[in-house]
């Protein structure tokens, strides 16, 4: 099959369009025909090596974890789906060797939901790995009806899923962002605050108690999250470690297929969107990542496999 390899750490220089085997589909399996595959940070991450003293890379690596497509074959005793299925799945194993930017991909059944039918193949695509991050923190954090919770970088790829989980789970949402993007996160029922000094003032505006819960998508922001909580307020991040021995939770994602099905039917029930910054071919996943490493995008970039150019939306 096709596929985008490294055999070794670097820049997006590493990365070339190979034939490599089909993978085989061990019990507790499917084999995943993609249709379109998301791009993560932590893929170029992974790439360059910061990840190494972390997880275990056997080259050649096919990167990639997210994925949307069409079960093309069952392993063994693997009952919950069948040939034909569109499916989605946050694939990550537990070692980085074989990922989602090829024609096919073997996947736990841990790891994979059956595709919301409201959502695109590019858009379901984007959906596990920064889904499952936002749902996990906003859950573990306990969010739910009349909390009003603090969305750091609301607008980026996790914080635009955050924001609607949020709502989702009956809090208000706070979020943080450039002006430019205001609009946006109004019209996905945000209150939007511009970031940078005086941030803390602009959100005591909004609520002069605090807020009950904040989520940390950037880094960097410990401090003026401290000063934003209400009294006994929950905290955490995905970026600074540093949030635990605060009182607050440092989360990494894990795969979880009830949870993704949740988010699914949240998608399916018209209350979470996924936008798409763009789309690209299999063969320009190294623009792909030069794009997430430009810290600018709003919502998932992604690679389509099923169109032969690029595509913008």
């Amino acid at each position: 099959m096709r596929a985008i390899t490294y055999s070794e750490y670097g820049t997006t220089d590493v990365l070339t369009s190979s034939e490599v085997p089909d993978p085989k589909v061990g019990p507790a399996e499917v084999l995943i025909r993609v249709r379109s595959a998301s791009v993560n940070p932590v893929d170029w991450k992974i790439m360059a090596g910061y990840l190494d003293p972390l997880m275990q890379a056997d080259f050649p690596v096919v990167p990639g974890w997210d994925v949307a497509g069409v079960v093309e074959a069952v392993g063994p005793d693997t009952p919950e789906f069948e040939v034909g299925d569109e499916v989605i799945a946050y694939a990550r194993k537990d070692w980085v060797q074989h990922g989602t930017f090829a024609e096919l991909v073997a996947a736990p059944v841990r790891t994979v939901a059956r595709k919301p039918k409201a959502l695109d193949w590019n858009e379901a695509a984007g959906l596990p790995l920064a889904g499952l991050t936002a749902y996990q923190l906003l859950t573990r954090l306990g969010v739910g009806e009349g909390d009003t919770v603090l969305v750091h970088a609301a607008a980026g790829g996790v914080g635009v899923l955050a924001v609607q989980i949020a709502r989702a789970l009956g809090a208000r949402v706070i979020g943080t962002a450039s002006s430019g993007n205001h609009d946006f996160l109004r019209e996905l029922g945000v209150e939007p605050v511009e970031y940078g000094d005086g941030l803390v003032e602009r959100v005591r505006e909004l609520a002069p108690e605090g807020v009950d819960v904040v989520v940390d998508f950037v880094g960097g922001v410990l401090d003026v999250t401290q000063a934003m909580l209400a009294e006994g307020g929950r905290h955490g991040s995905i970026i600074d470690p540093s949030v635990a021995e605060a009182g607050g939770i440092s989360s990494w994602a894990r795969p979880d297929a009830a949870q993704l099905q949740a988010l699914a039917d949240l998608a399916d029930a018209g209350q979470l969107t996924v936008p798409v910054a763009e789309v690209f071919p299999l063969e320009k996943v190294a623009e792909a990542f030069e794009l997430s490493q430009g810290g600018h995008v709003r919502g998932k970039s992604g690679e389509d496999r099923h169109r032969g150019e690029p595509l913008r939306g």
